[in-house]
């Protein structure tokens, strides 16, 4: 399923226009999120974080489902899990949360011990 089909879905039998207003866009943004293209450029819509939380928001609908039919789930910008440290190794990170005094240099060192040793090279 495509993120405008999405969209479709979600709104249901309201009008753009009402659908739109409850999510604080413009009714004709709103289609092209729907359509996925712009019809003048043909180019993809890629909605804003903020857009998508709006959509969120008004339709109570989950934020992360949403970006991840959007395709965005990996991108730091609209997936803010992905902007901590080690967000794709859970037990690193909680261990990392836990120390007393961390900084972003300490996060880098880290990351480069981590890529080592779990590439099974050497330091």
């Amino acid at each position: 399923m495509s993120l405008g089909e999405l969209l479709k879905e979600l709104r249901g039998d309201e009008s753009l226009r009402d659908a739109a207003k409850r999510i604080d866009i413009t009714y004709s943004y709103l289609a092209i999120l729907e359509r996925g293209t712009d019809r003048r450029t043909g180019n993809p819509i890629k909605p804003t974080p903020e857009t998508l939380q709006r959509i969120t928001y008004a339709y109570k609908y989950d934020y992360f489902k949403l970006i991840e039919v959007a395709g965005f789930s990996d991108d730091p910008s609209y997936n803010p899990a992905l902007k901590e440290p080690f967000a794709q190794n859970p037990s690193l990170q909680q261990w990392y949360k836990s120390l007393a005094h961390r900084n972003e240099q300490d996060v880098e060192k880290l990351k480069i011990i981590w890529d080592v040793f779990h590439e099974g090279g050497d330091i």
